[in-house]
């Protein structure tokens, strides 16, 4: 009974059922159910091996001691068990900086120094793209359920509708999955854009500091300065002529 009320109330864990274990060094499982720092809780399994020796007098009773050794939290997903090392909140904003904090090099090389070589190389290069990719699909993986399929193709002719994906983004793992798929296309984006830049010899500084954050507005710009940069060297070469 000592045993029992000690582990029910620990803050961490609250055990549903307990099977003791009749001898020394076995394996006992507990249902458990784990709650996180967001307040949320889990069901998952805790197996502790556990040595457990058993001392009895006419005038202590009887005494359990346990000697934990290793313990490891498994939580339940759909698709499959895994482990979990931190709580969703977390894991996404996590994820919501490193992606951000990865583009920002590049964008600053191609607005401070759009001729140098080690732009040039760096603009060439498929590791942000690599990495924007599986850092994506992490978070996908975690975020999908039967429910995100459902809010996909709401409508009776199977297209989204506002409402639903609303429901979607409501999850901060999927807004974050969401967030890094529009940082790996906007930086595609302006990569085409400094490129283009390059080849026709006209400024692109300014579109690619709007791909950033307003990618199309940033494509939208380019447009119009290479249309204006047409424009002003076929009048220089007819003034020439």
């Amino acid at each position: 009974m000592a045993f029992s009320s000690c582990l029910s109330h620990s803050p961490l864990l609250a055990f549903k059922t307990i099977k003791p274990c009749n001898g020394k060094g076995q394996t006992c499982p507990f249902l458990t159910r784990i709650r996180n720092d967001a307040g949320l809780s889990k069901v998952g399994i805790v197996t502790n091996r556990m040595n457990l020796s058993g001392n009895w007098s006419f005038i202590g009773g009887s005494r359990l001691t346990i000697k934990p050794k290793v313990v490891r939290t498994l939580y339940s997903k759909s698709s499959g068990t895994y482990a979990s090392w931190l709580s969703g909140p977390q894991l996404a904003s996590s994820v919501f900086t490193l992606g951000t904090v990865a583009v920002l090099p590049f964008y600053t090389l191609m607005v401070l120094a759009p001729k140098s070589e080690l732009t040039k190389r760096s603009m060439e290069s498929s590791l942000p793209y690599i990495v924007l990719g599986v850092l994506y699909a992490y978070l996908l993986y975690l975020s999908w359920t039967p429910e995100t399929v459902r809010l996909i193709f709401a409508s009776k002719y199977l297209l989204p509708e506002l409402t639903s994906i609303g429901k979607m983004f409501a999850s901060e793992m999927t807004l974050a999955s969401a967030w890094i798929h529009l940082l790996a296309v906007d930086l595609f984006a302006a990569r085409q854009v400094f490129h283009d830049g390059l080849e026709n010899q006209i400024e692109t500084r300014h579109s690619v500091s709007l791909c950033l954050f307003f990618c199309p507005i940033g494509i939208l710009t380019h447009i119009i300065t290479k249309r204006l940069a047409k424009t002003t060297r076929k009048k220089e070469h007819h003034h020439h002529l």
